[in-house]
C-alpha cells in the first residue's frame, strides 16, 4: 500500500522524486491552480506557457512531465489537468482533484516520493486528493514473473519500475490540524479496502473459489475484531438454502454463505449489505457464448465490495453496526448442474422455475436477502453484477439503483454523486411482474426481456422482509474496466460502490438517514 504523509514543505523545497502540480483549461489557455504558487515562481511565472509549448491544454486526464527548474528539490515536475477552470469565486471539485490526483500516480509508478501540490482550499479536498493518489498508485502484479506482489509467481527479482507509487507527500496538508488528519486517516483505510476489493476481483478463479473467499473473509475478521460465520455446504442443505445449493451444485467447489459482521457498542443502527459473489459464471447449461464469459472471474465484485466496505467501516471505527452477507457459489455446467426447467424451494419458502441458468445472481441473492431480513436491519441494500440489461441502459461508467423506498434510493443516489460514484434511479415498473408468472412455481426466475434489468431487481424485491427498507445496486456496468487506465480506475476490478457503502454506513451512523 502507498504511504501517505502530509507536509508542511513548500513544493518548492519539499525533497521528493517529483512534484505534481495542477493546471486547468481557462479561456485563454492552461492556467495554473492553487498549490503551484511556488513551482510557478521558480519557472520564472512561465509556467503556464511551458507547458503549453509542450502541448498542455489542462484538459482532465492529461499529465505532462518536464524537469524541474532551478530552485526546486524535486527533480521533475508532472502536470495534471484539472478540466476547466473553476469561475473566480469557486474552488475546483472534488472528483476533478481525485481524478487528477489518480493520473498523477499512475504515471509515477516505478517513483519513490512524489510531492502532491494540487489545490487544498480544505480537507474535504485533501481528501480527494489522497483517495486519487492511492487508488490511482494501485496495480495488480501477483501473478507475474517480476511482479511486486507478497505472492509474485516465478521466483524473479521485483522489477522496480512497475512498483507502485511508494509514497505521496501531500504538501499544504497541515499535520496538526484534526481534520486534515482525519482526513488522510480516512483516505488511507478506505483506498485500502478498496484495493482489497480490487485485488479480490482481479484473481483468477482457480484460486478464488467460494472456499477460499470465505477464508479471505476469515482471515479479515480476525486481523479487525469481526464476527465471522461461514455456512457450508452441509449447512446450506440443512437449512434449505435452494438457490446458493441450486446454483454451486454443478461445479466442483461447493457454495457458501458468509456473515461477517462489524459492530459496535454504542450503535442503534444496523445496516445489513448482501453481495453477489459468484466466483466464476460460466453461465451453467445456458452457457455463455464466446466473448461473453473472458472476464467472468469478476462477477463476485459484490461481495468483494460489501466485504471491503464491511471491513472499511471496523477499521473506522464506525458507530453504526455493519453486517455484510456474502454468497458466494460457481455457476458451472456438469451432469450434476441445475438444469433450465428446474424449480428450486429457496430459504424463504418460495419456489422458484430455472428458465435460464445464466440468470443465477439473483437466486443466490434470494437466499441471502431473505436470511438478512430475519435479523430485522434497519436497511439492507445488495450490490451485485447482475444483469447486462443495465449496461446496456447505463453504459460502463453508471450503475443503477432500484428500491422499494424512493427516499432511500434518492439518498444513495445522492451519496454515490458525493463521493464521485456515478449512478441513477432506476424505476421498478409493477407490471413487469406478471412476466415472472411460472405455471408450475411460485415465480420464475426470468421476465421480459425488455426492461430486464428492472425485472431482476423486481424478482429480488419479493424476498425482502415486510417493512424493511430496501435497495439494490446493479453494478455490472462499472465493476469491472476492460479499457485503457483513467483518473484513479485501473484496468480490471474498480471496487465500485464500496465508498458508496461506507458513506452510506458513516450517513446512518450520524443519524442523517432517519
Amino acid at each position: 500500500m502507498t504511504a501517505l504523509t502530509l507536509s508542511t514543505s513548500s513544493a518548492a523545497t519539499v525533497r521528493a522524486d517529483a512534484v505534481v502540480v495542477g493546471v486547468a483549461k481557462g479561456a485563454k489557455g492552461v492556467v495554473v491552480a492553487p498549490g503551484a504558487e511556488a513551482v510557478d515562481k521558480a519557472f520564472g511565472g512561465k509556467l503556464a506557457a511551458v507547458l503549453e509549448t509542450l502541448g498542455a491544454s489542462g484538459a482532465e486526464g492529461e499529465v505532462t512531465k518536464l524537469p524541474a527548474a532551478d530552485g526546486l528539490k524535486a527533480p521533475v515536475v508532472l502536470a495534471a489537468g484539472l478540466g476547466e477552470a473553476p469561475g473566480k469565486d469557486d474552488g475546483y471539485g472534488t472528483e476533478a482533484l481525485r481524478r487528477a490526483a489518480g493520473s498523477a500516480a499512475r504515471a509515477l509508478t516505478g517513483t519513490k516520493k512524489a510531492a502532491f501540490a494540487l489545490p487544498l482550499e480544505d480537507a474535504e479536498a485533501a481528501a480527494a486528493v489522497s483517495e486519487g493518489a492511492l487508488l490511482g498508485a494501485y496495480t495488480f502484479t501477483t501473478y507475474r514473473s517480476n511482479g511486486n506482489g507478497p505472492n509474485a509467481k516465478g521466483g524473479k527479482k521485483n522489477d522496480a519500475k512497475s512498483a507502485p507509487l511508494a509514497e505521496v507527500a501531500l504538501v499544504g496538508g497541515k499535520p496538526r490540524d484534526k481534520e486534515f488528519k482525519a482526513a488522510a486517516e480516512r483516505a488511507q483505510a478506505l483506498a485500502a479496502e478498496i484495493n482489497r476489493a480490487r485485488d479480490l476481483i482481479n484473481m483468477p478463479p482457480n484460486d478464488l473459489d467460494p472456499k477460499s473467499f470465505a477464508a479471505e473473509a476469515q482471515a479479515a475478521a480476525k486481523e479487525f475484531g469481526l464476527k465471522v460465520e461461514v455456512l457450508d455446504e452441509k449447512a446450506l442443505k440443512k437449512g434449505g438454502y435452494g438457490g446458493l445449493l441450486g446454483v454451486g451444485q454443478g461445479a466442483e467447489t461447493p457454495p457458501r454463505l458468509v456473515r461477517i459482521a462489524h459492530t459496535h457498542p454504542k450503535a442503534d443502527k444496523t445496516l445489513a449489505l448482501v453481495g453477489k459473489g459468484i466466483t466464476y459464471d460460466s453461465g451453467g447449461i445456458s452457457l455463455k457464448p464466446a466473448g461473453h464469459n473472458e472476464t467472468m472471474k469478476c462477477d463476485m465484485s459484490g461481495a468483494a465490495a460489501v466485504f471491503a466496505a464491511v471491513v472499511a467501516a471496523a477499521r473506522l471505527g464506525l458507530q453504526v453496526n455493519v453486517t455484510g452477507w456474502l454468497a458466494l457459489a460457481e455457476n458451472m455446467p456438469s451432469g450434476s448442474a441445475t438444469r433450465p426447467g428446474d424449480v428450486l424451494t429457496m430459504y424463504s419458502g418460495k419456489t422458484v422455475e430455472v428458465l435460464n441458468t445464466d440468470a443465477e445472481g439473483r437466486l443466490v441473492l434470494a437466499d441471502a436477502l431473505t436470511r438478512a431480513s430475519e435479523e430485522n436491519p434497519d436497511a439492507i441494500v445488495d450490490v451485485a453484477t447482475l444483469t447486462g440489461a443495465m449496461v446496456l441502459a447505463l453504459g460502463n461508467r453508471t450503475f443503477g439503483i432500484m428500491a422499494n423506498d424512493d427516499a432511500f434510493r434518492t439518498s444513495i443516489h445522492e451519496i454515490a454523486e458525493e463521493v464521485g460514484e456515478q449512478s441513477w434511479p432506476m424505476p421498478m415498473p409493477s407490471e413487469l411482474r406478471k412476466g415472472m408468472d411460472s405455471p408450475v412455481a411460485d415465480i420464475a426466475n426470468m421476465g421480459e426481456r425488455m426492461g430486464s434489468g428492472l425485472v431482476a431487481g423486481l424478482f429480488l424485491k419479493e424476498f425482502i422482509g415486510e417493512g424493511i427498507t430496501w435497495a439494490h445496486l446493479d453494478i455490472a456496468g462499472p465493476a469491472f474496466h476492460e479499457g485503457a487506465p483513467w483518473g484513479y480506475t485501473p484496468k480490471g476490478g474498480t471496487g465500485s460502490a464500496v465508498r458508496t457503502l461506507v458513506r452510506l454506513a458513516e450517513r446512518t451512523a450520524a443519524g442523517d438517514l432517519g
